[in-house]
């Protein structure tokens, strides 16, 4: 496998969102400090839940939907998780949803995180990519930050925008798609898998990194550490709080189920292999048209 390596410079901000912190132990006085880390995740229905349409194609059907992390977000926790273990500091969990998303803030609060932001405002229900990364960018901006993980994507909408948005917001560097992360002072290495070969991306704190499938393997809550999630705090603001009145940039039109699969064809009308090989090549060819 080949490696190739790029260097993302460091970007001004672009907007009042940047960061006022000083980057992972560096500080303008020289004094070393705790790393000060952001996980956002998102609650996602379960993968094994049957999703239902309804009926006039707005959304789904929620009622009886088991809902969880979404599994990249988890990926960035770990990351997130590890790193305090690492290097000292805290971890703050941001999300953006329904009450219902304070089960999802809470596990990651018992997995290890020290505290959680939730952000819940019907405004931003349903909200795309860029209103998402505007309601994140503006609950981060109000506490320290070094460095910021996020899943890669989320597995209902599968959109994969979020975290280089809020990076973008932000006016900091984001590597996406990361399965590898070494962080030296200020300095950050990240892998990132392409066809045939593997990235090498170094920038510099803070900045974004969007987690996926081979960065670690997300641990499980432990019981002691449920039973602390449940009183650790976690702020929930609403839009006017944070000043946010970033619209949707795109709407999804109607929601529909796909189409019913056609039924299977059992080949029988020769119970030799050759006489099915034959009947075969002959859908394949007449009916299929693929051959």
């Amino acid at each position: 496998m080949g490696t190739e390596v790029y260097s993302v410079p460091m970007i001004p901000p672009i907007n009042e969102h940047q960061n006022t912190g000083c980057a992972l132990q560096v500080c303008v006085s020289g004094k070393e400090e705790d790393v000060n880390i952001v996980a956002c995740v998102k609650q996602v229905p379960d993968t094994e839940a049957q999703i239902k349409v309804k009926g006039d194609g707005s959304g789904i059907e929620e009622g009886g939907i088991k809902w969880v992390m979404n599994p990249y977000d988890e990926y960035g926790v770990e990351e997130a998780l590890r790193l305090k273990e690492k290097l000292g500091g805290e971890v703050t969990i941001v999300c953006v949803g329904p009450a219902r998303t304070m089960e999802t803030i809470r596990t990651a609060l018992a997995m290890g995180a020290e505290k959680g932001i939730q952000v819940d405002d019907p405004t931003l229900y349903g909200a795309d990519a860029y209103a998402t990364a505007a309601a994140l960018a503006a609950a981060i901006k109000g506490v320290p930050y070094d460095i910021i993980f996020c899943g890669q994507r989320a597995i209902d909408d599968d959109s994969g925008q979020v975290g280089s948005v809020l990076a973008e917001l932000l006016g900091i560097p984001s590597v996406t798609l990361v399965t590898k992360l070494e962080i030296d002072g200020a300095k950050v290495k990240a892998v990132r898998p392409i066809e045939g070969a593997q990235l090498v991306i170094e920038t510099s704190l803070p900045c974004v990194i969007t987690a996926t499938k081979g960065l670690n393997e997300p641990r499980y809550a432990s019981l002691p550490g449920i039973m602390k999630a449940k009183k650790k705090p976690v702020d929930v603001k609403n839009a006017a709080a944070l000043g946010v009145a970033a619209e949707s940039k795109s709407k999804v039109a109607k929601f529909a189920p796909p189409p019913a699969r056609p039924p299977g064809k059992i080949i029988c009308a020769d119970d030799t292999p050759e006489g099915k090989a034959a009947e075969l090549a002959k859908l394949l060819r007449e009916e299929a048209k693929v051959i």
